[in-house]
This record gives C-alpha cells, sequence and structure tokens, in this order.
C-alpha cells in the first residue's frame, strides 16, 4: 500500500509509503518519499519539496474571510529537481516506491524536529498542529515575491504519533490527610489507548463523619503553547461511586476507568490525535520529551486522575 497525490497539471507526482511517523522520544521517524517529475513543462523552474510543522487555527475554508490563523513552527525545503549531486542514498521504502512510480522518479527525505501533532476542537473552529508535505514547481526555493500557482502544487498531510515503550515502573501516587487520610495510585504507568485506568482508593476515615461517594475523574490538560500558553481542562472520563465508609473505619477498593474517544467526540475543548473524521483517532496522546527539553511550541498533554470524597453534613 502507498499514498499518491498529483498536482494539477499532472507534472508532479508525490508518493509516500506511509502516513503515519512515530516519534520515539529521543528519534523521529525518517520522513522517506518520491517524487516523479515531468520536466516537459518546467521552462528552467525547479521541483522542491518541503515539509513544515504549521499551527493552525480555524478551518482552511475560513482562509477566504481572513479569519484563519495559521503560523509555521518550522519549515524545511530540498531541491528534487534538477537533482543536486552528492544526495543521500535511497532508504528499502524507497527503492519499492521508485519501482511504483517508474521513470523520472526522485527520491527525498526529512528528519523530523520532535514536536507533537495534535488536533484541538475549540467552539466551532480547529486549532491544532499539522505536519504538510508539499511539492511545488518553482524559480527558487522560498521568495516571498514568487506567486506559485496551485495547479504546480501537490501535497500530503502526514501524522506525527508518539510511541511510549512499555515500562515496569510504579504508578503514580498522591495523597492527603485532612480532614481524613486518602491516598489514590494508579496500577502502572503507562497506559495505552483502550486501556482501564486502575486506581487504587485508601481511605482512613478517623474523623466523626461519614463517607457518602467516591468521585474519580481523568482531566485532559492541553497546553496551546506559543507566543504565550493558554490551558484547556477537560474532564474525558468522570464517574461517582456510592460507597460509605463510617466514621473511625478504613476502605481500602481498586477502582477501573476507560477515557474513550467515543464518549467525548461531541465535547469541544478535547485534544484528538487527528481529525475527528480519521476513523482511527483517539484522544490525544501524553507528549513525551527528553529530560531537560523546555524550548517546545506546539500543543502539549498531560492528564491527571482526581479522587474526591463528599462527607455527610456537606464535608
Amino acid at each position: 500500500m502507498f499514498f499518491k497525490k498529483t498536482s494539477g497539471n499532472g507534472d508532479l507526482t508525490l508518493y509516500l509509503g506511509k502516513r503515519d511517523f512515530v516519534d520515539h522520544v529521543t528519534s523521529v521517524d525518517i520522513v522517506d518519499g518520491v517524487l516523479k517529475v515531468d520536466p516537459a513543462n518546467l521552462n528552467g523552474r525547479k521541483v522542491f519539496v518541503y515539509l513544515a510543522c504549521a499551527f493552525r487555527y480555524g478551518s482552511e475554508d475560513l482562509d477566504v474571510i481572513g479569519l484563519s490563523c495559521r503560523r509555521d513552527i518550522w519549515v524545511k525545503r530540498v531541491q528534487v529537481f534538477p537533482v543536486i549531486a552528492g544526495g543521500i542514498g535511497k532508504t528499502p521504502m524507497q527503492e519499492a516506491l521508485v519501482k511504483k512510480a517508474g521513470e523520472q522518479a526522485h527520491h527525498f527525505s526529512f528528519e523530523v524536529q520532535k514536536r507533537n501533532s495534535m488536533k484541538l476542537n475549540i467552539s466551532l473552529l480547529a486549532c491544532g498542529v499539522d505536519f504538510e508535505l508539499k511539492a511545488y514547481i518553482a524559480n527558487a526555493a522560498d521568495d516571498g515575491d514568487e506567486v506559485i500557482e496551485k495547479k504546480d502544487t501537490c501535497r500530503l498531510m502526514i501524522r506525527k504519533i508518539q510511541f511510549s515503550p512499555a515500562s515496569t515502573n510504579a504508578g503514580p501516587k498522591a495523597e492527603i490527610t485532612s480532614p481524613l487520610q486518602l491516598s489514590a495510585s494508579l496500577g502502572k504507568e503507562n497506559y495505552y489507548h483502550g486501556d482501564p485506568i486502575s486506581i487504587n482508593v485508601k481511605i482512613n476515615n478517623d474523623s466523626s463523619k461519614v463517607v457518602k461517594k467516591i468521585k474519580i475523574t481523568v482531566e485532559q490538560n492541553t497546553a496551546v503553547v506559543l507566543y504565550s500558553s493558554d490551558n484547556y481542562v477537560k474532564a474525558v472520563c468522570s464517574e461517582e461511586f456510592g460507597e460509605t465508609i463510617n466514621a473511625n473505619s478504613t476502605f481500602e477498593k481498586e477502582f477501573t476507568m476507560t477515557p474513550l474517544l467515543a464518549n467525548n467526540s461531541e465535547k469541544r475543548g478535547i485534544a484528538v490525535d487527528g481529525r475527528l473524521k480519521d476513523g482511527d483517532t483517539n484522544l490525544a496522546s501524553t507528549t513525551l520529551c527528553e529530560s531537560g527539553e523546555k524550548e517546545m511550541q506546539g500543543i502539549i498533554i498531560s492528564y491527571k486522575v482526581k479522587v474526591s470524597v463528599s462527607l455527610s453534613s456537606g464535608g
């Protein structure tokens, strides 16, 4: 299976073997593709491919009335034709794509910077970080005065997904001691999409009141980091448990919660991995970064499990 897109004039055809590229925290999969070029109508112009990571607020159909905002976080460009001497060799994926594309196929590769690709639905507009791969015909790689016609371009959107390796570390734990002793811990450090989250709750009720209810909520925290940081906190899973714990007694029980996009797709302000219309979209993954990495831009995701108890007489 492969993906391809052809320009309006038929002179360019872009080929990719996959559209999902994995961020392994310390490195990201190389974006390797092939571009088939028909030089007959170039008239001395060159062919370039760029990979851009961009922040967008507002859908593309709003561009015509000036309501859409797009800011490139980073852009990388490479000249594909005429071929520049001293290029790197083909990857196995590119070897297979060249066979599909046939003659006049030229390979290219990009190293992806470690930034997350997320979508965030806010009100009626789409906000997100997109990765766009575009081939185009131009006199220069990046001339702000040159007008590049749409028929001279073709593009494919790709997605960078983060993968967390399996961990044997114990899950996080938190506790409070007033007005009773309450502690909560997770069964493990990492959970994958669709995994039930196990929460162990311990209560030492040495107060004079009765615990009437336990509420557990999984919250998604979304930080949109550009010039400044805007934060959105949304509950993606919440449940109340009618547990009764008398005064001067103890309690311990393991609860399970399973946050799913299917239960949140109608909510505004929920971040997802990709687009809601994609069949394989999930709630956005936690953003992982290397130790000491500080200057991140885009959309940063984290999750929190909150446990609260209700006491008799409104405590």
